[in-house]
């Protein structure tokens, strides 16, 4: 700190005289006195944890944007692949860094809904048999969840519950089960008897698993791929609620793939 040479007439220079030492009076006088350290207060600790809250928000708000979400099962249209009660993990990155667009803001977690997106670096295709995740097209606030049976310029047709793609039968046996046994006519409903129909550019015909109980792309069209939401892996949690107690939680299918 600089200390002007010339002071002011008003300023009163310091004096050279000796300091007299202290008096028996005061026997504090000349003792060193020890610094008082700052105690936080009520209100400083109140935004650390503020801080700290609003932080893992938006963390978590991220991680569930751009990388990885969670989803419970509430249906029975992907039985035997998944089953009512199971939750599942659906990545977000399995065909590239999406771009979250068409949003709309709304009071709660999350602070925002989007409707769509856009891929900024594409890793990868969507690939026939995958199980996707997506906004219902007929009610965008709903998310579906199905498997990928045509891709873009494939010929679709369902005959006699049989599923053909460009003309040549389709081997879902694997994956799929049929408990209705009576063939609908095609005229009546599209569920055993549907198409030809062509998927048009930047869109799939996804189907259900439990092909006789499954609202799918038979009955209202084709998912863009603007509104896929990501491609289901794991199984992390599977909760039946039913029968004996120690039958509620289905162990066996804690962490399994999703095939």
């Amino acid at each position: 700190m600089s200390v002007d040479p010339n002071p002011r007439p008003d300023e009163v220079p310091a004096s050279t005289s000796p300091v007299p030492p202290p008096t028996q009076s005061d026997p504090s006088a000349g003792e060193p006195r020890a610094a008082v350290a700052d105690q936080p207060t009520h209100k400083s600790i109140l935004r650390e944890y503020a801080e700290a809250i609003i932080i893992a928000m938006l963390l978590a708000f991220a991680i569930r944007v751009f990388v990885v979400q969670a989803f419970k099962i509430p249906s029975g249209s992907m039985i035997p692949t998944l089953l009512v009660g199971d939750h599942i993990l659906v990545s977000k990155l399995s065909y590239g860094l999406q771009w979250p667009t068409d949003c709309k803001f709304q009071p709660g977690f999350p602070p925002v809904t989007c409707y769509s997106s856009r891929t900024l670096i594409p890793f990868g295709s969507i690939q026939r048999g995958d199980i996707i995740v997506f906004r219902f097209p007929e009610d965008e606030d709903k998310d579906f969840i199905k498997r990928v049976i045509g891709l873009p310029g494939d010929t679709i047709q369902v005959r006699n519950k049989v599923v053909h793609i460009n003309g040549t039968p389709f081997d879902d046996h694997a994956f799929t089960q049929h408990t209705d046994p009576p063939i609908h006519d095609g005229h009546i409903s599209p569920r055993d008897n549907f198409g030809p129909v062509t998927v048009p550019e930047d869109a799939y015909f996804v189907m259900g698993d439990n092909r006789d109980h499954s609202l799918d792309s038979r009955f209202w069209g084709y998912v863009r791929t603007e509104k896929v939401r990501g491609k289901a892996f794991r199984i992390y949690w599977s909760w039946s609620g039913q029968g004996s107690w120690t039958e509620w939680v289905r162990w066996e299918r804690l962490g399994k793939a999703i095939q």
